[in-house]
């Protein structure tokens, strides 16, 4: 499910009205702001965050100006573009580093919200940037959350310290004095959490905090829990001064209501965010990013990201120079696929091409099952058919069917599909995956001036 699904669809309705329309009364714009007003409610967004927001769209939206202008519509839709980035904290917020090593980074939040999972998403995502983090076990109540955390440290190639249900603030102390005796410049400390906020639970929290004085104090919250999730938070930055928020579970059925309420609400800034169970399904949150998406804008920066991630810039070069030579074989195919795979989720990749989320996308176009199938296909291949695909006629197509266990059908979607992508990639320049640094380059400097016109 794309982020903020039913969200994007409701705005995409009101949007889409006033977008064909060669002028707009003012009357039609307040009733445009009636149903932006219910669409973010229904998407859970606190409701002094939405009348704070529909206000200062309204008073923009209702000038002369607007009203007067060749493309009203269009303007609009910029105003509540700028109004969410604004509400969602303008600029993507880094993480803190510590003056001498080693960075602490302190995670805390209540039971189910996904924080172990998220410590070790974080140890790996810092490791990758040059890194040595180690994951501190402190959740000595919840049953095996310390075999949980060591489990996910070793999905991700990342050392747990811990010692079993000894007190939290002995097992930090103990685990600062580890990291600086064996050189890990960041220490990731996953905390206990409770089932909802309780005395007990903040006194421990404040106490790890007096002894480790921590660089970050990141609160993780379940962003499908909506209004609870700001409640949360408001609750948690009282007692700690939290430095941010991490919000899991954006891939699910998430209405929106906490990524568009947390910063107005506690002045905190998200970010990160959790887009899937994998440990790769971890990403910076960037504001402006996030309102393209939810306009159904898509965000291509964020598909470069996950694309430079995914294929090393050799790789990006060589498919740049089969593409120009017209040498795209169907292994090529193969290892396209393989990247994507990397990428994510492919339903939310779609989502990030500028004009897909308006498009009406069939499950069997975005099934994964059938990527898997293709991927069988070609691997019950010759090279010279993978080479050459043209020479595959019926008889080996019945061979390769019976090979990979699917059908004749499926090898004609696929031959087809690779014609296709062959075709798309050429219309792109030859260099779609290649040309993407030149063109994250351009859409910073694009974004760069947006700004400066504001």
């Amino acid at each position: 499910m794309a982020l903020f699904s039913s969200l994007s669809e409701r705005l995409g309705h009101v949007f889409s009205k006033i977008t064909q329309r060669g002028k707009l009364s003012e009357l039609e714009i307040k009733s445009a702001m009636r149903e932006i007003r219910v669409a973010l409610l229904e998407a859970d967004v606190n409701f002094g965050v939405v009348k704070d927001f529909v206000n200062k769209v309204s008073e923009q939206a209702v000038g002369e100006k607007i009203i007067n202008s060749l493309t009203p519509g269009q303007q609009v839709v910029k105003i509540v573009n700028d109004e969410l980035v604004a509400l969602m904290g303008t600029a993507h917020t880094k993480l803190a580093v510590a003056s001498k090593p080693p960075t602490v980074i302190m995670m805390c939040g209540l039971q189910g919200a996904g924080k172990t999972t998220m410590c070790g998403k974080l140890a790996r995502l810092l490791s990758k940037d040059g890194k040595k983090p180690l994951l501190v076990a402190c959740d000595i109540y919840r049953p095996a959350a310390i075999k949980q955390l060591q489990v996910v440290g070793k999905n991700v190639n990342i050392p747990v310290f811990e010692m079993g249900i000894a007190k939290p603030k002995k097992i930090v102390a103990e685990g600062l004095k580890h990291a600086e005796k064996n050189g890990f410049d960041t220490v990731i400390i996953d905390t206990a959490g409770r089932l909802h906020i309780n005395e007990e639970l903040m006194s421990e929290l404040i106490e790890v905090k007096k002894e480790t004085n921590p660089t970050e104090i990141l609160l993780v919250v379940d962003s499908m829990t909506g209004q609870d999730a700001v409640t949360a938070a408001s609750s948690f930055d009282a007692k700690l001064d939290l430095s941010g928020v991490i919000l899991t579970k954006l891939d699910g059925d998430t209405r929106g209501g906490a990524a568009l309420s947390i910063r107005a609400v506690t002045g905190k800034p998200i970010k990160y965010c959790g887009t899937g169970e994998k440990p790769t399904d971890i990403e910076a949150f960037y504001p402006d990013r996030m309102a393209s998406r939810i306009l159904g804008m898509g965000d291509v920066l964020t598909l470069i990201d996950k694309a430079e991630a995914a294929m090393s810039e050799a790789d990006m070069k060589k498919m740049e120079k089969k593409l120009r030579e017209n040498s795209f074989t169907l292994e090529d195919f193969l290892v396209q696929f393989e990247s994507i795979g990397k990428m994510g989720n492919i339903e939310e990749l779609l989502s990030m091409m500028p004009g897909m989320g308006k498009q009406k996308i069939s499950a069997k176009d975005i099934d994964e099952e059938r990527m898997q199938r293709f991927k069988a296909i070609i691997q019950s291949m010759t090279p010279m058919e993978r080479e050459k695909p043209e020479i595959i006629k019926a008889s080996r197509r019945k061979r390769i069917a019976a090979g990979s266990g699917t059908t004749i059908q499926d090898i004609n979607q696929l031959l087809k599909q690779f014609e296709q992508a062959k075709q798309l990639m050429k219309s792109m320049g030859g260099g779609a995956m290649a040309g993407m640094g030149k063109k994250k380059l351009v859409s910073k400097k694009l974004m760069k001036k947006s700004k400066k016109r504001r």
